[in-house]
């Protein structure tokens, strides 16, 4: 059973690690808490090319203290707003990117809200730095292992740690 809240955070767009600290910094002020956090990697874009590298990393929130799924999400776009993200361009650059990838055990599908994230497996730039701090954690619906995951994605995109 999964009791904690998994988040991606990802920046493209000027001062990436500057952002990357911002939103970390807005997750706490707004409520949520944040307990570990992985390395930052630097990434290529997917999808959507022909845009700068992304540095990408997730964050580990803790499940006791958490509000409902759709709270976290509506802070997490909140914070987005408020360091200057614009959603003009669909996987377009971008100064910060928050998705809730994983809380607790919750499967929602909404308008809104798809839990556990529907490409999570599908992506090297979230699975290498969730592999970093919860290799062994199950897949809600896929009921594989981040580890598991990870080695059979089809993705081979450039995952690299960052170094600042």
């Amino acid at each position: 059973m999964i009791q904690n809240a998994y988040v991606g955070l990802g920046s493209n767009l000027g001062n990436r690690a500057g952002y990357l600290l911002c939103a970390v910094r807005g997750m706490l002020d707004a409520g949520l808490d944040v307990i570990r956090l992985s390395n930052v990697y630097e990434t290529e874009a997917v999808e959507n090319e022909h845009q700068p590298s992304f540095l990408n990393m997730v964050a580990e929130l803790r499940g006791s203290t958490l509000p409902s799924p759709e709270t976290v999400l509506a802070r997490l776009l909140r914070i987005e707003y408020s360091l200057g993200r614009k959603r003009e361009i669909r996987m377009g650059p971008r100064t910060i990117d928050l998705d809730l990838l994983i809380c607790k055990d919750a499967r929602v599908e909404t308008e809104f809200l798809t839990l556990p994230h529907p490409r999570l497996h599908h992506r090297r730039f979230v699975l290498v730095p969730l592999n970093e701090l919860v290799p062994t954690l199950v897949h809600p619906v896929l009921g594989k292992s981040i580890g598991e995951l990870l080695a059979n994605t089809n993705d081979k995109s450039s995952v690299t740690r960052w170094k600042c």
